[in-house]
């Protein structure tokens, strides 16, 4: 026991006695006495003589305590003892209760044993609630009254009478929490775990708690005498206790604030500061009133953190160095979001803005989203200032200039910050605000002379206006002629599997990415007229000689050009085009070298549109070929060089003949075939023996033919043991060749039949894996080790080659091969053999190869099923617009298979193989039923409501009816959502974008109505519904609204469907009838919302995608792309840019702290103590005002001054409403000598009644003003210096007062130099 215990009156043996009572206790203590988790496993029995030990016991502490009281004792020990007989007196009535329930459960006969007795159900006689076990084996009566037992321990140990004493519960050493405590606080610390983790354990324990009683128990714990561990289990108790905004609020009532600033003031302290953390992140989780329509309000909601505590949480978030910087500024953003005045008022807005300029610089994006939704918004976006404020994320690149290289990459990353800004509505109108102020800023950094930063933003406007850079760009930026670059040979030869799914992918993107041409074409505008041409024509025209960046500049240039050729309309293009800064210096014959400027980059960029055909064929893939295309007389010419030569190798002279075969070495080393002449073998075999009469002279004139086949043969173990690697392949390629060569004659394929024994062997060599065939193999052929590693894989392409022709089909039936094939597709473990099977297999006759794809269609293994169900989508996506019937049958029972991802994958290629007209209509005449798929058939669905047929057939069975009704109320603002997240991800490059664009056709995503407009019955139910004039409505009543997210978020999918609907020829109608183009118009230009701005302008794209559409908007000054055979392609652009682009401004946002005004100090003292305070707060006198601190304080009649909770007060309010750093605030708290405690909150109270000033109180005006200049109260003398370290400094007596200047007078001086004349006034 400690020795602060220790009790001199009563006599040693008595004392001892009684100590060894409460040390009972104590120990006892340690099992928890309340805890029942011992008790599982045992039988009732067992568990009510445990329970009978454990009441004797508390029996005898309650019987100790009881006697000890009766004694004479100090009060220190008497509340101790006290505190044991209440928690002795809770434990008895614990295991009372427990004893009660266990005797009740076994008079109703519900015995259980084993770990399921801690958990067993019973119904009490008086009540009907069942009682659930924690994990602890605690009922919830047992924690509740646990949870209440340490709130009364608590409130004990908090008892002002109540010295730091030790009480009778102490800890073990086995809880963490308690190691580095003082020995004083291990009661506290133990207490408060414990009650800690039954909150954890229980949640409903923590909704029958009092929020007020549990914070009052532990606020004593938060006293500055208390360790850290002490203050971090309070704050764990407190945030743990926290279950509803109710809780929250009566938090907000108990005077909790200036223990959290002052936690949060210290520095070094990790474990403390993590638990205020945590609780403030809960406060914000759990007390947020969440509420768009807040009268008066100018946020989505309220978050219950008084200002004191936010400029607290502020200043840990502005400390670099600390470990929590990270998670207060994410905190801080959440609550920008949501209480945005809260944030503004507390200074945090400003911060802010500062981290998304200086870092963390993985942060900053999601920094700048909060700040980009809150611009969408017109109520929110009164807190920018156009020109200061969202502009600091540009300083990194604006202010480049002279960094050095470590610099460069901080401007990498505000680049990407840049180009997320840009690609949003918000963002790119923001910044196009005066003038393009921000725009034309980054495009003129281009002219600094510094190529680091150069190159970083050209890097930008790359992926900004997403521009791929393939390999030969290098070559042209390096300075090489792009005539001279080739492919490499792996491009040449072929690509492997996962490029040619690469390119697979990016086709297909091909046409969906044109939903983002419309936004590229509109940035494409605003940069040029930015003069970001000019820009770069500034880089070019720097030397003569060219360089990697002027290239670079170059480049970018022809890019832009090629860019507004294609998306911008022709007018607009041909302006851009026309680089006047380029011809000029062309064409400027007075000056050599801006000519040779002017004439090399546009040689440049002709060169570069003369080898993009080549060097990138993909992009005129989808393009009509010309007839005058310079590649079909080469093709021709290649075509006719090939003819000639089969001609002639045909025709090949007896004695050649001859000689070929002997000089391939295949007769005289047939067993050693790396001595065969390989090229020649293959060119006899590809050219002569096509010739029947060669092929005879091959077979029975010589062995030349038996020797080859014989090398193929499996158990030749020659062809069959070759490891598969590259260089192997080729005898792979040449055994089909020579499999092809037989069967283009007779000979060929009666030898093959009859003579050889080729087939034979092959289907000797499947009996070796069939088990009814008798004792496998121990090393068969078609082992999967060999299949895998060695070239016997080659013999399955050999056989599909046979597959491929009627002859080579009779040879398989007649050696029974399909059989074997469908004995091994019930093979267990061998999907390599099934796999490679269908592969090579040819299914252009009907016939065993279709039979045993659709054997392995409907495999009993999924992963067979899923195999074969993509090659069956390869085989429709290779036929183009040729699918068979038979095809499109399988894939439809596909459709029914009862694995998920197999119904989805047959889904996904049906929907790709219907953008054919023709095969939509074979799938519609099959009138499949898709009602079981759900989501997963609604794209396939909507391909069938575009085609008469198919939307006669969707309306006969109900579906159109239903979707009509789904798509009004829900799947509208679903669209909406499914849009918005498409263009963020292929904006932003995400990886899943892919598999999202995936479900897009054309420039949008299919829409239900969209989709009906393009049938007349379609049109004339939609007219019939009267969902359209509803839409037009609706757009008429609330374009404009800019408060109503509900609102907006309709409107946005109103907008959506006119578009779709408005895309088509019949639905233009629609539109025309209800006269809506004028009032989307409107809207686009005049909306306060950047958002539905954008709508708009991806609507009316839409709306262009029609030669009528493109039209109507032309008499509405928006201008249409169309392609050059004068077609429109779906997208416009308006005429006037600036007026669609610009934000109206706004009034700036003005809000003031709600902290009351305190009446001044009347004291010279404490006035001049509190404006040194103040005048921390400025970093360019605050080491005067510290220097005033300092000695005020030194000084024994100014100590009171730093005693007084008054002058506290008025501290903690001036840090409270002002913005000073971490270590600032922590300084001011020091300079006090006041231990903050509940005595101490109290009187704080007590002084915000006391000193809060009237609303309409006035500052009386003071006749010592505090001047920068000189000491603060008193006026300086010449002689004295801010270093003066006199002791007299603060003793000196007042002088008398005398009328003085102002230091500053802002009053302009009147000097008159040379005469002074008077001008006479007529």
């Amino acid at each position: 026991m400690p020795a602060n215990l220790a009790v001199p009156a009563p006599p040693a043996s008595l004392i001892s006695s009684s100590i060894t009572l409460v040390g009972s206790g104590a120990a006892l203590d340690n099992d928890d006495a309340t805890s029942f988790t011992a008790l599982e496993g045992q039988d009732p029995a067992q568990q009510l003589a445990e329970l009978d030990s454990r009441l004797t016991k508390q029996s005898r502490i309650k019987e100790g305590a009881e006697n000890m009281l009766n004694m004479p004792l100090t009060d220190a020990l008497r509340i101790q003892v006290e505190s044991e007989l209440d928690m002795a007196r809770s434990r008895i009535e614990a295991i009372n209760n427990k004893r009660t329930d266990i005797q009740a459960s076994i008079e109703k006969g519900k015995q259980v044993n084993g770990a399921a007795a801690a958990r067993k159900k019973f119904q009490n006689g008086h009540a009907s609630s069942i009682s659930s076990m924690d994990e602890r084996g605690e009922d919830f009566r047992t924690a509740l009254q646990n949870a209440n037992n340490y709130i009364a321990n608590l409130l004990t140990l908090g008892r002002p009478t109540s010295p730091p004493a030790m009480n009778g519960s102490a800890p073990s050493s086995s809880i963490p929490m308690t190691s580095g405590a003082p020995e004083i606080d291990r009661p506290w610390i133990d207490t408060m775990t414990r009650l800690a983790n039954t909150l954890q354990r229980s949640a409903r324990v923590r909704y029958e708690l009092s929020i007020t009683d549990t914070v009052q128990a532990v606020i004593p714990a938060l006293a500055d005498r208390r360790s850290t561990q002490c203050h971090s289990a309070a704050y764990r108790v407190i945030r743990l206790a926290l279950v509803d905004h109710d809780s929250v609020k009566r938090l907000g009532e108990q005077p909790l604030d200036w223990y959290i600033v002052k936690s949060l003031t210290r520095i070094a302290i990790y474990w403390r500061k993590e638990q205020v953390i945590k609780l403030i992140r809960t406060i914000v989780d759990v007390g947020t009133i969440r509420n768009d329509a807040l009268p008066g309000g100018c946020s989505s909601g309220l978050v219950p953190l008084s200002e004191p505590v936010m400029r607290a949480f502020i200043a840990v978030a502005e400390q670099a160095d600390s470990p929590f910087r990270p998670i207060c500024i994410l905190t801080l953003t959440e609550i920008l979001l949501i209480d945005i005045d809260l944030v503004w008022r507390t200074g945090g807005f400003r911060f802010l803005l500062h981290a998304l300029g200086e870092g963390p610089v993985e942060l900053a994006p999601i920094i700048s989203s909060a700040f980009l939704h809150i611009i969408d918004s017109p109520r929110t976006r009164s807190y920018f200032t156009v020109g200061t404020d969202l502009e600091i994320a540009l300083s990194p690149i604006t202010d480049a200039y002279g960094k050095g290289p470590d610099h460069a990459e901080r401007m990498k990353s505000s680049t990407k910050i840049i180009q997320g800004m840009l690609r949003s509505w918000s963002g790119l109108m923001y910044f196009c605000m005066a003038d393009m102020r921000a725009l034309r800023s980054i495009i003129d950094t281009l002219r600094i002379p510094s190529l680091e930063s150069r190159e970083i933003i050209l890097n930008m406007f790359f992926d900004l206006l997403k521009i791929k850079t393939p390999e030969w760009y290098q070559t042209f930026i390096d300075g090489r002629r792009l005539t001279m670059y080739k492919k490499s040979r792996h491009s040449q030869d072929g690509r492997s599997a996962e490029s040619k799914k690469e390119a697979e992918q990016s086709e297909r993107l091909s046409q969906t990415l044109r939903l983002t041409d419309q936004y590229i074409a509109l940035l494409v505008l605003v940069f040029t007229n930015a003069g970001l041409l000019d820009a770069l024509t500034t880089i070019v025209s720097e030397t003569t000689t060219g360089t990697n960046l002027s290239r670079k500049a170059t480049l970018l240039m022809a890019e832009v050009l090629q860019l507004a050729n294609r998306v911008l309309p022709l007018w607009v293009a041909a302006r851009i085009q026309a680089v006047p800064q380029i011809f000029g210096m062309a064409s400027d014959y007075l000056d050599g070298e801006h000519r040779i400027i002017g004439t090399s980059a546009m040689s440049a960029i002709d060169s570069l549109d003369r080898n993009r055909a080549r060097l990138q064929p993909s992009l005129l893939r989808h393009t009509r070929a010309r007839a005058n295309s310079v590649e079909d007389p080469v093709r021709r010419g290649q075509r006719q060089v090939e003819q000639v030569k089969l001609k002639m190798s045909m025709q090949m002279e007896d004695k050649t003949f001859q000689a070929a075969l002997l000089e391939t070495q295949v007769i005289f080393a047939y067993k050693d075939h790396t001595k065969w002449n390989f090229d020649l073998l293959l060119e006899l075999i590809e050219g002569p023996l096509l010739n029947p009469k060669r092929m005879e002279e091959a077979m029975r004139a010589s062995k030349f033919m038996r020797r080859l086949m014989n090398f193929f043969h499996p158990f030749s173990h020659r062809f069959s043991d070759m490891p598969k690697i590259k260089a192997n392949l080729k005898w792979s390629r040449l055994g089909c060749s020579l499999l092809t060569t037989l069967l283009a004659c007779p000979d060929g394929v009666r030898f093959l039949g009859s003579e050889d024994q080729f087939l034979a062997q092959i289907v000797k060599s499947f009996a070796q894996l069939d088990p009814f065939n008798g004792v496998p193999d121990s090393d068969p052929i078609f082992s999967k080790k060999r299949v895998g590693e060695t070239l016997t894989s080659g013999y399955l392409e050999m056989l599909g080659t046979l597959s491929k022709q009627k002859d080579g089909i009779e040879l398989l039936e007649k050696f029974k091969i399909f059989t074997a094939f469908y004995h091994l597709s019930e093979l267990r473990s061998r999907e390599d053999l099934i796999k490679g099977i269908i592969e090579n297999l040819d299914y252009a006759m009907d016939g065993h190869p279709r039979i045993i794809l659709s054997k392995a269609l409907t495999s009993s293994y999924k992963h067979v099923r899923l195999y074969a169900t993509k090659h069956l989508g390869d085989l429709i996506r290779g036929s183009a617009n040729n699918a068979n019937v038979w095809t499109l049958r399988l894939l439809l029972t596909q459709l029914y298979d009862p694995a998920p991802e197999v119904c989805e994958m047959a889904a996904r290629f049906l929907e790709e193989a219907c953008e054919s007209k023709d095969i939509l209509q074979l799938v519609v005449e099959l009138r499949p039923t898709m009602d079981h798929l759900g989501d997963i058939g609604n794209p396939l669905l909507l391909k069938f409501t575009s085609t008469p047929m198919g939307f006669r057939y969707l309306y006969d069975a109900g579906y159109i009816e239903r979707e009509l009704d789904l798509w009004f109320n829900e799947r509208n603002l679903f669209y909406v959502v499914q849009v918005e997240v498409f263009l963020s991800k292929v904006f932003n490059n995400a990886a899943e974008a892919e598999d999202e664009s995936l479900a897009f056709e054309g420039t949008v995503p299919p829409h239900f109505y969209g989709e009906m407009a393009k049938t007349d019955l379609g049109c004339q139910i939609l007219q019939e519904k009267g969902h359209f004039s509803e839409f037009t409505q609706f757009i008429r009543r609330h374009g404009l609204e800019g408060e109503d997210p509900e609102i907006i978020m309709k409107l946005k999918s109103i907008l959506w469907a006119i578009g779709n609907v408005g895309a088509t020829e019949g639905g233009l109608s629609f539109l025309e009838e209800e006269e809506i183009i004028p009032h989307v118009l409107d809207i686009a230009n005049n909306s306060p919302i950047p958002s539905i701005r954008g709508t708009c302008f991806f609507v009316l794209g839409l709306i262009a995608s029609t030669s009528q559409g493109a039209e109507v908007l032309d008499d509405y000054e928006w201008e249409a792309t169309l392609s050059p055979q004068g077609q429109a392609v779906g997208l416009c652009i308006p005429l006037d840019v600036e007026k669609f682009i610009s934000i109206p401004p706004w009034t700036q946002h003005t809000s003031q702290s709600r902290q009351p005004r305190l009446i001044p100090p009347k004291s010279e003292v404490e006035l001049e103590v509190i404006t040194a305070i103040q005048n921390l707060a400025n970093s360019v006198i605050a080491n005067a005002a510290s220097r005033t601190l300092t000695k005020m304080k030194s000084r024994p009649e100014h100590r009171a001054v730093f005693s007084s909770p008054d002058m506290f007060y008025r501290a903690l309010h001036i840090i409270s409403t002002q913005r000073y750093r971490l270590p600032v605030r922590k300084y001011i708290m020091d300079l006090f000598n006041i231990e903050l405690d509940a005595a101490l909150v109290v009187e704080l109270q007590k002084c915000d009644e006391r000193l809060k000033a009237h609303p309409h109180f006035k500052t009386p005006k003071l006749d010592n003003r505090v001047s920068m200049f000189g000491r603060m109260g008193r006026t300086r003398r010449p002689e004295e210096s801010d270093d003066s370290s006199s002791d007299d400094e603060l003793d000196a007596p007042p002088l008398p007062k005398v009328q003085e200047q102002p230091a500053i007078t802002c009053r302009p001086q009147k000097q008159i130099i040379g005469f002074d004349i008077a001008i006479p006034v007529n």
